[in-house]
């Protein structure tokens, strides 16, 4: 029984209005309506894309084990057992074979741990929404569904899928050791996050990024560059800027002000307010544009968000440019990009875009960004490696050291970094 995933686009009233997700086909080509009805519910309740993902490729590798292992097993705990054992062995014997046809390669402890919390979630779920019917898994099921079902009644009412055992005797607050639980991962020591180092900074700026041939492409990575690594924001925060974001700052007019303002829930510029009211950039990439969110897309344009407050009512992050030069230089690189962009036809308010001939005007992607970024250490003879630093988050890193190195106190760094708590300082 094939089962394939696919993103699709839901619509589930008269607005025409669609949500993008996931969603597991069978062999009719029909889709999963329970996965679905879940993979909403995660949408509604602010789930990134990336864990939805991870949600429903775990179910896949499920009921692609169950429809592979039909007569198999003599009990259902049997099967489930095996199923979690699998996740971390592979189904590949040592010689290269694999008569179940899975192939699977083993996964990391963490991840297979990841897959089993997933479907103890969705069959946690399934079970409280459905109240499931028992059935036996052991032999061929009319259709997916009645699988997932299954391991949702199996996990409610037997053994609590991969995890709990349930006693109905006793209190609800008392739990059984796991009978199939993810192995625990290997400890890691705790260590400092790891900054770019500063020695490589100046060779990556003006060689790496600034050894592109096109000196647009060139402006827009070193702009990128200098809020990551001067302003301490994440690339996906920079990817969200909309040129309206960029103001000369009134105590120096050789530096500029940027805001970094929430994706949906951020104030839309210029004063403006929608047919129905609102003022969101949600309510106003849609009006303009026909457009959602970055952080409510899916697939190569999808650009997250997480930072969990903002500075202002308006809902925004501000750069604090530190030391202050950094502001400068990326207003006297500002002023000349803006100058390219400006040319450009874009469908679309942000400020960084790509100046591919298939792409141009699109708005610059966490891909792209990434490629032009390795393509850069490439040329100063260095290689990506997180453990040494290089990599584009490791400029916040690098932000966040530099203020605690100049003696500024941890709730002014908690400030400038944007975290919600000071647990979470470097």
């Amino acid at each position: 029984m094939q089962i394939v995933k696919v993103i699709a686009k839901v619509v589930d009233d008269n607005s025409g209005i669609f949500t993008e997700i996931p969603v597991l086909l069978d062999q009719d080509k029909e889709p999963i309506k329970p996965l679905v009805e879940y993979a909403l519910k995660l949408k509604r309740d602010g789930m990134s894309p990336s864990t939805t993902n991870n949600y429903i490729n775990a179910t896949q590798l499920l009921l692609e084990y169950m429809t592979a292992n039909i007569g198999t097993f003599s009990s259902p705990q049997a099967l489930f057992e095996s199923f979690s054992s699998r996740l971390y062995t592979g189904t590949i014997g040592d010689d290269g074979l694999d008569p179940s046809g899975l192939y699977w390669l083993p996964c990391s402890k963490q991840v297979a741990r990841l897959h089993i919390n997933a479907l103890s979630k969705i069959t946690d779920w399934l079970a409280e929404k459905y109240g499931v019917i028992s059935m036996n898994p052991l032999i061929k099921a009319d259709n997916l569904t009645q699988y997932l079902n299954f391991a949702a009644w199996f996990r409610r009412n037997q053994h609590n899928f991969l995890g709990h055992i349930k006693d109905k005797h006793i209190n609800s607050t008392v739990h059984y050791a796991r009978s199939i639980q993810g192995k625990r991962p290997l400890g890691k020591q705790s260590q400092d996050a790891i900054e770019f180092p500063e020695r490589y900074f100046e060779s990556f700026y003006f060689n790496g990024l600034g050894g592109a041939s096109d000196r647009r492409i060139v402006l827009r990575d070193q702009l990128i560059l200098l809020l990551m690594h001067g302003g301490g924001l994440r690339e996906s925060e920079a990817l969200h800027l909309w040129i309206e974001d960029v103001l000369i700052d009134p105590s120096n007019f050789n530096n500029v002000k940027v805001r970094i303002y929430h994706p949906e829930d951020g104030k839309a510029p210029n004063n403006w307010r929608g047919c129905s009211g609102k003022t969101t950039r949600a309510a106003y990439l849609k009006e303009k544009y026909a457009l959602s969110p970055r952080n409510d897309l899916m697939g190569k344009k999808y650009v997250g968000w997480k930072s969990r407050v903002t500075d202002s009512k308006e809902q925004y992050l501000e750069v604090h440019w530190f030391p202050t030069i950094f502001g400068e230089v990326f207003s006297k690189l500002w002023q000349d990009y803006i100058r390219f962009l400006t040319i450009l036809e874009r469908n679309h308010p942000y400020a960084f875009v790509s100046f591919h001939h298939k792409h141009l005007g699109n708005a610059y992607t966490l891909n792209a960004f990434h490629h032009n970024y390795h393509q850069a250490l490439k040329r100063i003879g260095l290689k990506p490696c997180k453990a040494d630093g290089l990599t584009p988050h490791s400029h916040r890193h690098s932000y966040g050291r530099r203020l605690r190195r100049a003696g500024v106190d941890e709730i002014v760094i908690k400030k400038c970094l944007h975290h919600a708590s000071l647990d979470s300082q470097i």
